[in-house]
């Protein structure tokens, strides 16, 4: 029988898993065929604030929602030549990391930024700010693009020398329409440095996890070329189910919830069921090519009834039978 490890590494490199692997992504996590891991703040971090982070900006939370950054760092440029980014190495920054692998040899370990890229750079200078300065502020930006990806290849060696399966990067990218850059201006800033990351990535022969919400359809290719190995999209039904995998089914893989928008929160038990049955049918049709995803999700309108029925879907197509 094939451990959680082996089952997410062939779903993943479509080599035929014995069934369809699951990642429960904030409840439940004994049954989750993935865990998580992500680094910390040095040791040596005294923050003001116990919701300011090392880069100088405080998260603000109202509800149950992971929140929104507020006071960037950055607000203007004239605070870039005083102002100092954390150290990627600093003592403490990963002690838990490798312990927790040992923890779980059977499970498969993804080192996770949470939030990286383009998302992170507009939580240091603010929105606004970030699309104005690719037209007011390009060499300055540039600048600031390289110091956090840097910091993040730093991070991706760190995880990977820790023995971690693979690097989860996070960075929605897309409104509800459309991308919130233009490809030709994606394309030139920020998929050469992807490119290197994920090259990083697979040099330690590891996966590529890739987490973005919104409309991204236009730069899937360039992400598939770049190295993704697996992409996370929490609203599939934005992209098209069919589309994506007529598309892509087969050249990359796929992990995806029930949509966070739609089915998961409005769909009736027998919806949520027939849901995931057309994912595993689709993306998991090419001798693997799927993960399942489950999110609690009560914050944006998920209710306990759904959330049991797309935890019972997912064990529905694996023929898994539990007494609770």
């Amino acid at each position: 029988m094939q451990t959680s490890k082996e089952l997410v590494k062939r779903a993943i490199e479509r080599r035929g898993p014995e069934r369809t692997p699951v990642l429960y992504y904030n409840k439940l996590l004994e049954r989750s065929d993935v865990l998580r891991v992500g680094y910390k703040p040095a040791a040596d971090f005294h923050p003001d604030d116990p919701n300011r982070s090392e880069w100088g900006f405080l998260w603000e939370r109202l509800d149950d929602t992971m929140g929104q950054p507020t006071e960037p760092p950055l607000p203007d440029w004239d605070a870039f030549s005083s102002w100092t980014p954390p150290d990627p190495n600093a003592p403490g920054r990963y002690d838990h990391v490798a312990p927790f692998v040992d923890a779980h040899p059977d499970k498969y370990i993804i080192g996770e930024f949470v939030i990286s890229g383009l998302n992170f750079i507009t939580f240091l200078r603010g929105f606004e700010n970030t699309m104005e300065d690719f037209y007011l502020e390009p060499e300055n930006l540039d600048k600031l693009i390289d110091i956090v990806y840097d910091f993040e290849k730093n991070v991706i060696r760190n995880f990977c020398e820790r023995g971690v399966d693979a690097i989860g990067f996070g960075d929605d990218l897309g409104t509800q329409t459309s991308l919130m850059l233009s490809p030709k201006l994606w394309r030139e800033t920020f998929l050469p440095r992807y490119k290197e990351q994920f090259d990083l990535v697979h040099s330690y022969g590891k996966h590529v996890y890739f987490h973005s919400c919104g409309y991204v359809y236009d730069i899937i290719p360039d992400l598939i070329e770049a190295g993704v190995d697996i992409f996370n999209f929490n609203q599939p039904d934005l992209l098209g189910i069919d589309r994506l995998n007529s598309d892509f089914g087969g050249k990359v893989s796929f992990c995806c919830p029930v949509d966070h928008q739609t089915v998961a929160i409005h769909g009736t038990r027998d919806e949520i069921f027939d849901y995931v049955q057309h994912m595993q049918d689709t993306f998991g049709s090419h001798n693997g090519g799927y993960m399942g995803y489950v999110e609690e999700y009560s914050s944006v309108g998920m209710s306990a009834e759904n959330y049991r029925a797309i935890c019972d879907a997912f064990d529905f197509i694996n023929h898994i039978k539990r007494s609770n």
